[in-house]
């Protein structure tokens, strides 16, 4: 399931509510510099990256996540969602999006941090 935009707010997009996204699962926001997964984990903290492994560039959105990780679908590589680098001894990043939630409803910045080149 995508989600879609539902309103901005300055920087900030609405892209639905925390029950949209399952415990241990993602959401695709598409946009077009890149589409960004957005995860829900198993106590429901909601964190945003590239939705792209910056292995092979797999769609980490159709991975598995597991306590603060997800595990690329393609070639296994866990990506840390708090910081998006790989876990050692494989190296490379996604790009971090900010996301916040307030009263159940998550916004999403479409502006990635710094700190992670954004490929």
């Amino acid at each position: 399931m995508q989600i879609v935009a539902k309103k901005q707010m300055n920087d900030w997009i609405e892209i639905g509510d925390l029950d949209d996204i399952p415990r241990q699962g993602a959401r695709v926001v598409r946009h077009a510099d890149g589409d960004i997964a957005v995860f829900r984990t198993a106590d429901d903290q909601v964190f945003a990256l590239r939705d792209k492994c910056p292995h092979k560039g797999g769609p980490l959105s159709q991975g598995i996540v597991h306590g603060n990780k997800v595990a690329c679908p393609l070639h296994d590589w866990k990506i840390h969602l708090d910081t998006g680098l790989a876990v050692a001894p494989d190296e490379g990043c996604a790009a971090r999006f900010p996301v916040r939630v307030e009263g159940g409803t998550i916004f999403l910045s479409l502006v990635a941090d710094e700190g992670c080149p954004d490929k």
